[in-house]
């Protein structure tokens, strides 16, 4: 069966939902790595992408959005340069009430009877100001942090802004 679009679970709709003991099994997370880079080095500067309206964003897109900044800090900054994070864990379940279609798909559906639904998939909520992903880098891969960050906004279901938030003044005039 096909997944349904992203736009079904990107509105804070209703509460949250987190408890995985009644349910009967829900899809791990997508997302393979939070840590990217030289994680022990100290970088003097560090960018941040943070949410500017509150949404979930959906396990797969945060993944996507993680693997589109990585592949551009990796072939370009290389590995050594550069320590990326996501800041967020997809924790809320999303359940679907899956109906039947097709030639005598009457019989077979029961609508809206006990439609609690399974679960498809997980997502993280997010509120307005949130991080998101940051990266840490030297003075050399500002430029290229900064546009790999611009790509995986791109995969995102809400506008982003993003802010350097440590070494501002070694920035000004790049």
């Amino acid at each position: 069966m096909a997944r349904k679009p992203g736009r079904m679970y990107r509105n804070l709709t209703q509460r949250s939902y987190t408890r995985r003991e009644y349910m009967g099994g829900v899809p791990g997370s997508k997302i393979v790595s939070f840590d990217m880079g030289e994680a022990k080095t100290d970088f003097p500067i560090k960018l941040t992408m943070l949410a500017k309206e509150a949404c979930q964003i959906r396990h797969s897109a945060l993944e996507a959005g993680r693997t589109a900044a990585n592949r551009v800090l990796l072939n370009v900054a290389g590995r050594t340069n550069y320590h990326m994070k996501v800041h967020v864990y997809p924790h809320e379940v999303l359940r679907e009430n899956k109906q039947a279609t097709g030639a005598g798909a009457d019989r077979v559906s029961q609508g809206m009877r006990r439609a609690f639904g399974k679960a498809v998939g997980t997502a993280a909520r997010v509120s307005p100001g949130q991080r998101l992903f940051s990266v840490s880098v030297n003075k050399e891969q500002f430029t290229i942090a900064k546009d790999a960050l611009k790509r995986a906004s791109h995969k995102l279901p809400t506008p982003v802004s993003i802010v350097i938030t440590k070494g501002a003044e070694l920035v000004r005039n790049l």
